[in-house]
């Protein structure tokens, strides 16, 4: 299942192995305090995404609104409710790397991988992202690929680095 479709909706709760990993993160932290934060944390480490029935039956399982589970989801970027691909590619739209030309990076990346930012390619291979800033100014237009910040990043020299994440998974 992929994010390519931003209409998909897949419920980890109809895995039996998920819900069960899910369950286990809950009962472990249901009584610290700052549980519902912790819950997300373990949860979007464990299971990839924070999908809104996700939320729901952890919003259910800890007693609170379902508002407050998805505040604190919709709140800290870092969460996402939508399943990854297993690589992720950021852009950063900090001022440096507006300037620099990350919008021509970015469409270079639409033209390779036919994604929008946001998206996941149909084999859940990529996921295309945006930040705001990665504090790497000084190598702008900085992308970040999974944990890694490339820096000068030009249009002509993007293709390398799907083709670099294709050999890495082909070695796989």
């Amino acid at each position: 299942m992929t994010s390519s479709d931003n209409n998909v909706t897949f419920n980890p709760l109809e895995n039996p192995e998920q819900k069960a990993i899910i369950d286990a993160i809950i009962d472990e932290n249901l009584h610290l305090n700052g549980a519902t934060m912790v819950i997300l944390n373990q949860v979007q480490e464990k299971i990839g995404f924070i999908s809104k029935p996700v939320q729901a039956y952890i919003a259910g399982r800890l007693g609170v609104p379902i508002s407050k589970v998805h505040g604190v989801v919709s709140f800290y970027s870092f969460f996402t409710t939508t399943p990854r691909g297993k690589h992720t590619i950021k852009f950063c739209l900090g001022t440096a790397c507006y300037v620099g030309g990350i919008d021509q990076i970015i469409e270079k990346a639409k033209q390779l991988l036919g994604i929008e930012p946001g998206q996941t390619t149909p084999d859940g291979l990529v996921t295309l992202e945006v930040c705001r800033c990665v504090g790497a100014c000084s190598q702008a237009p900085v992308v970040v690929v999974d944990d890694n910040i490339r820096g000068r990043m030009q249009p002509n020299r993007f293709p390398k680095i799907i083709q670099d994440i294709q050999n890495q998974e082909a070695a796989n």
